[in-house]
């Protein structure tokens, strides 16, 4: 929980340090993609802090790899604010929101380098970060565009981001050039695409099923949370116009989205493929079950600042489908090592899948460089490095 309150003021330690001390900020306790990101970067910050919004299994995660937690008071979260909602949507959590950025202040006065792991982690230390004279990077995992923010929260971060944010990091070229549109100085940007790693089962994927429990003959998987603009309904109608192929769905409604989950359930009876449809929920197995599969979908019909399941089906060595929207051309180069498709189009999904069902001999050589593609730009020690080396930098400014 939260130090006892100590006054604000711009003075530092005196105290000799090697490395900065880091305060990473982020609004959830939920594990989603950003918190898989902050939860690789930080391992060269053992006894830095990590102060969030909100408890969960986050805390306990970022507690074993070294940090100090630091919890906001009681009632304080933002899980209740959709980060599409208006500005006046935020007008009666005020005096929440401004007891939340004075605890930020307080925890940033004892570190050297503020590092918001979000756009809500951003918004409520910029200020703050400002006010006691220590830099913030902004590790920006979103695009902001129009399908994902209003104009005028676009407006709002990217003049906030240029007032306040010493960096501002995001994991592709195409999240890059949406803040820039969005208003944001593309000097204050970096680009440092997210990294992972796998380790490969070297059983088959027969006996990677059998031991799962899923089900022999073609089968596809999509890999991520429970969203209507991650397009899980756009696979589901491509499979109602291909028989015999099933489809395993893993991931849950993380962010309130349970209505959505509802209908994804819906729209697979009134196609009549509802047996064909395996809603595994969230599993703490993916990679396994990834190996499992033929192909992965990567389906979002919005632009994705990045693509982590696409970039773990490579390293699995499974050929991947995504549609052409976001970074998924960046990662995938240009279509080069998977296949692209347009967006809400299942007609095209459909026929892509068919293609790659028919003959999968013919994809495995892309596949394979699929695989190099992956080892080379998007290990977790490259991202890692890069992170820390920014860091670093922003706390060497005078």
């Amino acid at each position: 929980m939260l130090a006892e309150p100590a006054p604000l003021g711009p003075a530092r330690t005196a105290e000799p340090r090697n490395r900065p001390r880091v305060l990473f900020v982020t609004h959830t306790g939920t594990m989603s993609g950003a918190e898989l990101v902050l939860r690789d970067a930080v391992a060269p910050w053992a006894g830095s802090t990590a102060f969030l919004f909100e408890d969960g299994a986050f805390a306990g995660i970022l507690r074993g790899l070294g940090l100090e937690i630091r919890l906001a008071r009681p009632g304080a979260g933002l899980s209740g604010l959709r980060r599409d909602a208006s500005v006046l949507r935020a007008l009666p959590k005020l005096g929440r929101l401004a007891g939340l950025a004075l605890d930020i202040a307080r925890a940033a006065r004892t570190c050297d380098v503020v590092y918001a792991n979000s756009q809500k982690a951003f918004l409520l230390s910029a200020l703050p970060a400002r006010l006691v004279g220590r830099p913030i990077i902004w590790h920006l995992h979103d695009i902001l565009d129009g399908a994902h923010f209003g104009r005028a929260q676009r407006i709002v971060q990217a003049r906030l981001a240029n007032l306040c944010a010493t960096r501002v990091v995001v994991p592709s070229r195409a999240a890059a050039d949406a803040f820039i549109r969005a208003g944001g100085r593309a000097s204050r940007v970096s680009v440092v695409p997210n990294g992972l790693d796998l380790d490969v089962d070297p059983r088959s994927p027969a006996a990677l099923r059998a031991e799962l429990g899923l089900p022999a003959g073609p089968l596809i998987g999509v890999f991520s949370r429970l969203a209507p603009w991650k397009g899980q309904d756009v696979v589901i109608e491509a499979l109602a116009r291909l028989p015999g192929l099933r489809c395993i769905v893993v991931g849950a409604a993380l962010f309130g989205e349970d209505a959505y989950a509802a209908q994804l359930h819906a729209l697979a009876a009134a196609h009549g493929v509802a047996d064909r449809v395996l809603f595994l929920g969230q599993r703490s197995d993916v990679p396994r079950l990834m190996q499992a599969v033929d192909a992965v979908v990567h389906p979002s019909v919005d632009p994705e600042p990045f693509g982590r399941t696409l970039v773990e089906a490579m390293l699995a060595g499974i050929p991947v489908i995504a549609t052409d929207t976001g970074a998924a051309a960046e990662i995938l180069d240009g279509g080069a090592v998977g296949t692209l498709v347009p967006p809400r189009r299942p007609d095209r999904l459909a026929a892509a899948l068919a293609v790659l069902l028919d003959d999968p001999d013919a994809v495995a050589a892309r596949t394979r460089l699929a695989r190099d593609r992956a080892l080379t730009l998007y290990g977790a020690d490259r991202m890692r490095d890069a992170l820390t080396q920014l860091i670093l930098d922003a706390a060497a400014r005078p």
